[in-house]
């Protein structure tokens, strides 16, 4: 097997092994075998017999047709779903950790994360933000990048799992431009020629020439200029009630972001179960479905999985790139 897709399954009490597993009944039998699943054996076993599914749960190197599980032996599994757990958020990360060793060693090409519970993941002693924040630490990346990607609007975020307050703060020049650079640098790498970056205001109107605060003209506008001075086809800053339109209907291939809610919210109401989450920056490539582990739904073979088929999609498109 050359370079596989591994999914980590996520919480074990939620619905990542249920959409990994429709998923992946969805795929053919090639897909199947180069595609291998951490996580925990028995809880995929439930996930397959909760959604009707009839393939066997195998391991990595068995012959035949399955899904191919590297099983993670976690004490304390509450064998059930729904379950808020320790020993979950524990799971949580040692799937993540085998994920990256596995690409750092270049035994996996391209890591898909099903949804974890940060609840449980910091009850664990793993004091992280989420996916981004624990890959960046895990692969020895100083930073990272949230890319939203969907089939009609693209958001990068400078900045996702803070505060409003600190948001506005890491909103430096130096941050802005960056993040213009990597959004640029990788939808080069995914074949756009020359990429139309947009670039949100983070104040209302862009601060109205100081009117609603004076960050845009002294933050945001000088990395666009430095961008733009770079060869780099980015405008703005733009008044974020307008810009997000614009981007969906054409004008733009991708936005930059100020904040979390600024980028998530356009992006749930327009693709909502088909937008992937893509970090960059990292030396290790990494996409995930972009929703919770819904544990009140959990077990019930009830979970959607068209946002897992365009992760793996997207893995896919970042392995053959």
């Amino acid at each position: 097997m050359s370079a596989p897709i591994v999914i980590t399954m996520g919480d074990p009490s939620g619905v990542g092994a249920e959409v990994t597993a429709k998923a992946l009944a969805d795929r053919g039998p090639d897909v199947r075998a180069e595609t291998i699943v951490i996580g925990d054996r028995d809880t995929m076993e439930r996930a397959t017999r909760a959604c009707g599914i009839d393939l066997p749960v195998i391991a990595p190197g068995d012959n035949g047709d399955g899904i191919r599980v590297d099983h993670i032996d976690i004490d304390g599994l509450p064998g059930e779903f729904g379950k808020l757990s320790a020993a979950c958020g524990e799971a949580c990360f040692r799937y993540i950790e085998r994920a990256v060793t596995l690409c750092l060693e270049d035994r996996a090409g391209c890591i898909v994360t099903a949804p974890i519970n940060k609840e449980a993941l910091n009850s664990a002693g793993h004091h992280y933000d989420g996916h981004t924040g624990m890959l960046a630490h895990l692969s020895g990346s100083k930073s990272s990048w949230m890319l939203l990607a969907s089939e009609r609007l693209n958001v990068i975020h400078t900045s996702t799992h803070v505060s409003l307050k600190d948001a506005i703060e890491r909103a430096t020049t130096e941050r802005v431009l960056e993040t213009i650079r990597t959004g640029y640098k990788h939808f080069r790498r995914m074949g756009v020629a020359s990429p139309r970056i947009a670039v949100a205001g983070i104040n209302p109107h862009c601060g109205e020439n100081g009117l609603f605060g004076s960050e845009d003209e002294e933050r945001i506008r000088p990395a666009v200029e430095a961008a733009r001075a770079e060869g780099i086809d980015a405008q703005g800053p733009i008044s974020a009630d307008t810009v997000y339109h614009r981007a969906y209907n054409g004008a733009f291939d991708l936005v930059i972001a100020q904040y979390h809610d600024q980028g998530h919210i356009p992006i749930k109401l327009v693709a909502f179960d088909s937008a992937v989450n893509v970090s960059l920056g990292l030396p290790i490539q990494r996409c995930s479905v972009d929703h919770g582990t819904a544990f009140d739904i959990a077990g019930t073979g009830k979970a959607n999985h068209v946002n897992m088929l365009s992760a793996l999609d997207y893995a896919g498109k970042m392995l053959s790139a």
